[in-house]
């Protein structure tokens, strides 16, 4: 039987929020390289679709399936796992890169904000960009598709381990996403990766200010270790 995952603090969940201006997917992934996880990003393809900030949240996790036959109940679970959202979380929806349907759009984004989610990333489809652009929404998708989800896809478990490019997602595990791509932080490590990717930042603004003063590169890099 494997472990319980590790779950974020209230304040260690507040601490990253709180970052999203200075943290962001490179630097993080920088972090993870230190500690020999070095493929905790999803693969690229992954677009920003609706923002050009960068997010961070928790992740609520949905596993959906493709199926075909009539099924009058395949909302259910999508809208349960909805309903069940807590502020500061980022619905990370698994479809295993399928692009049958929009599994995702304006109305599921207006219940979403409603419950103080920060986003959403998914390896499936979306519809009503502009919409959910319009509304201000992060949505960070693989592809996009016109189609609506029933009887195409629906979601068959909420709040599970999901896998997304060979990459495993808890429930809980910090994701920071951006133009750059999508980052996945195991909660039992979140509170050291934060701590060292803010050291790292205050670094990186001390390599930037003594360049632009007239530093060359490789003595900067010499003081400062970062690159």
């Amino acid at each position: 039987m494997s472990a319980p995952a590790a779950k974020l603090s209230r304040s260690s969940a507040e601490a990253w929020l709180k970052a999203s201006g200075r943290v962001n997917v490179a630097l993080v992934l920088d972090i993870l390289d230190t500690k020999g996880l070095r493929r905790q990003a999803l693969r690229p393809g992954i677009m920003a679709r609706t923002t050009r900030e960068p997010v961070i949240g928790l992740a609520k996790t949905l596993l959906w399936v493709d199926f075909a036959h009539d099924d009058p109940s395949t909302y259910d679970l999508e809208l349960k796992a909805i309903d069940s959202l807590r502020p500061g979380e980022c619905v990370i929806c698994a479809t295993g890169n399928s692009s049958r349907a929009g599994i995702w759009g304006e109305l599921l984004t207006t219940a979403a904000m409603q419950r103080g989610a920060t986003g959403i990333v998914t390896d499936g489809a979306v519809r009503d960009i502009a919409q959910m652009e319009a509304m201000g929404f992060p949505v960070f998708s693989r592809s996009t598709s016109p189609y609506d989800s029933f009887n195409r896809q629906k979601v068959v478990a909420f709040d599970v381990r999901v896998e997304i490019d060979d990459v495993t997602i808890e429930p809980g595990d910090v994701i920071v996403a951006d133009q750059d791509g999508v980052a996945v932080v195991p909660a039992g490590l979140a509170d050291e990766v934060l701590a060292e990717a803010l050291d790292k930042a205050g670094k990186e603004d001390e390599f930037r200010d003594a360049v632009r003063n007239g530093m060359g590169l490789f003595e900067a890099y010499e003081k400062f270790h970062v690159l």
